[in-house]
């Protein structure tokens, strides 16, 4: 951005001042009057960001993954999003969708918000009021800000989009789709009365509101194909309905305001129970219903970026991904992965995801990128993008500590990624559970290796959140990811192709991450974990596990997984 200096010259009576001093100055005014129509020439104006983002996508579900119609699902619009677009091949989300959007956000690792868990409907909390997220940092920045679709981030008043930066919100969805089929007595009818009437009360519908507003309920949610707003209710099948209709009301209205704007665009595909739309129910050559929510997720997502081409393509910024790994735990109402480990687990599976970029005439078309980047780096790219810089402190006044790299060289074919490691967490992890360090990984938590201990990619109930916390004893396991991206070859102290000296390289790595915490300490878990019994003997020894038993009770939560 050029800036420039404003030129104003006075004339001041001086004693002895000529007629041609006088003729001079005029001379000089006049020219300088010219100036300002030169310093005012119209600077290019801040690119439209739109970041779209799909709920459990399989890595090899999408046509630019080798998924698409060789899978029985044909996916022509995330085709053409990455015919004219770049494609990311080593992106990162988180392994469950929680820490996945608070990770896209905020910029920041999910231990460090304490958004590390899935919150259920009731618990209230969520997203620190104190934490920025994309649309705030970006409000800074001179954007006009909106929501629509899948939050997931808490319930709580401060938690939600209009309270996080959001000018707008508009149809948005606080859980995963399981909440919403709690209190609904076809699919739960052995539920009591007084149970289900609870889950009926505390589980919030379709919010909408605008910021410095309380939000309002336009209708409840239910998991039967009924689509009645009218009289109060609208199910499952027809929740992104809504989340397309919001997108494209809101970029036919920004389109006629002028300014920059950003958008956060949430579809509730295709997570578990993937309930088709009617319009697209045996749409996919496969005919199952995993497979006609991502023809639905495929169509909903070409009719945004139609929209986004007819009214500001040429200057609009897209970014698709997803929060997390495919879900394969309840296959076949999931999403496929080529990685070893689901949703759930810290192996590729569980956090390796796809993602695509488009800017016309910025991004190169049809290109692909093996860059390790990740959703934390949207943060830093999106402020790079809009010329702001990230905040040195919180929105309460503490010094802050982003995770965040700008992709932008990468985006803008100018250079590398200056990230090199990547941290991968679990619910209650504070160092790692494993590391990427450039193309190897050090895998420290085997959970959800039950059943598949050799490293087989069979997947089992005893994989995902089910299977236990399971930490490698002295060392870690060692994968070179280019190599054996299935991660099924220990080479730590392999024979032929001996790692151990990458050790060195990973303990600079989780010392550097690990100091941060020193000097930016994390926040509350937002939502109720588990640690462990209480026990007896605890009990009687320690004062303070009395205390906090007398203080905060005692909480077994509803089971993570969502």
């Amino acid at each position: 951005m050029s800036h420039h200096r404003a030129f104003s010259p006075t004339l001041r009576g001086r004693p002895g001042r000529t007629k041609a001093a006088l003729i001079g100055a005029t001379a000089l005014i006049a020219t300088t009057m010219a100036l300002p129509a030169l310093a005012q020439t119209p600077q290019p104006q801040k690119p439209n960001i739109v970041l779209i983002v799909s709920d459990d996508t399989g890595y090899g579900d999408l046509g630019p993954y080798g998924g698409g119609e060789g899978r029985g699902m044909p996916t022509p619009n995330f085709d053409r999003l990455a015919q004219e677009g770049m494609t990311f091949f080593s992106f990162y989300g988180q392994p469950s969708c929680t820490p996945g959007r608070a990770a896209m956000q905020t910029g920041r690792i999910p231990n460090r918000s304490g958004m590390t868990t899935v919150a259920f409907q009731g618990q209230g909390g969520g997203l620190p009021a104190a934490e920025w997220t994309l649309a705030s940092v970006l409000k800074q920045a001179g954007y006009r800000t909106f929501f629509t679709g899948k939050w997931h981030l808490g319930e709580a008043d401060y938690a939600l989009p209009n309270a996080q930066g959001y000018d707008e919100m508009r149809d948005c969805f606080l859980y995963h789709l399981n909440a919403y089929t709690y209190g609904d007595p076809n699919w739960f009818p052995d539920m009591s009365p007084e149970l289900r009437e609870m889950f009926q009360k505390v589980t919030k519908g379709a919010l909408s509101g605008n910021a410095g507003q309380p939000a309002r309920e336009d209708f409840k949610v239910n998991g039967e194909y009924v689509n009645t707003p009218d009289k109060g209710v609208v199910g499952i099948p027809f929740l992104d309905e809504y989340v397309e209709k919001a997108s494209l009301d809101y970029l036919d209205r920004a389109a006629q305001s002028g300014g920059p704007f950003f958008m956060s665009i949430n579809f509730m595909k295709v997570h578990q129970p993937n309930l088709p739309a009617p319009d697209f129910v045996h749409k996919s050559l496969s005919k199952s219903k995993y497979s006609d929510s991502i023809v639905e997720l495929d169509t909903r997502v070409g009719r945004v970026m139609d929209k986004i081409r007819q009214v500001g393509g040429n200057n609009t910024l897209v970014i698709y991904t997803t929060d997390n790994g495919a879900w394969q735990d309840v296959y076949p109402d999931a999403g496929y992965t080529p990685f070893r480990g689901t949703k759930g687990t810290l192996r590729e599976g569980g956090n390796r995801v796809p993602a695509i970029a488009w800017w016309p005439g910025k991004i190169k078309a049809d290109t692909k990128s093996h860059e390790i980047v990740g959703g934390l780096d949207l943060m830093a790219t999106f402020a790079s993008v809009a010329g702001t810089k990230l905040p040195e402190k919180d929105r309460d006044g503490q010094p802050i500590i982003f995770d965040s790299y700008d992709m932008s060289p990468v985006l803008f074919g100018t250079g590398k990624s200056e990230r090199k490691s990547w941290f991968y967490f679990t619910e209650n992890e504070l160092s790692p559970g494993a590391i990427r360090v450039n193309n190897y990984k050090f895998q420290f938590n085997l959970r959800g290796d039950d059943g598949a201990s050799t490293g087989g990619l069979a997947v089992d109930t005893n994989l995902g959140w089910k299977g236990a916390e399971k930490y490698v004893a002295t060392v870690p396991q060692v994968f070179d990811l280019w190599q054996d991206p299935q991660e099924r070859y220990d080479i730590f102290m392999n024979n032929f192709t001996e790692r151990t000296w990458m050790g060195v390289v990973m303990e600079e790595e989780l010392k550097k991450i690990m100091a941060t915490y020193v000097q930016y300490p994390p926040r509350k878990v937002q939502s109720y974990g588990y640690t462990g019994p209480v026990t007896l003997s605890d009990y009687q020894r320690f004062q303070t596990v009395r205390e906090e038993l007398a203080k905060d009770g005692f909480h077994i939560p509803l089971p993570t997984g969502n």
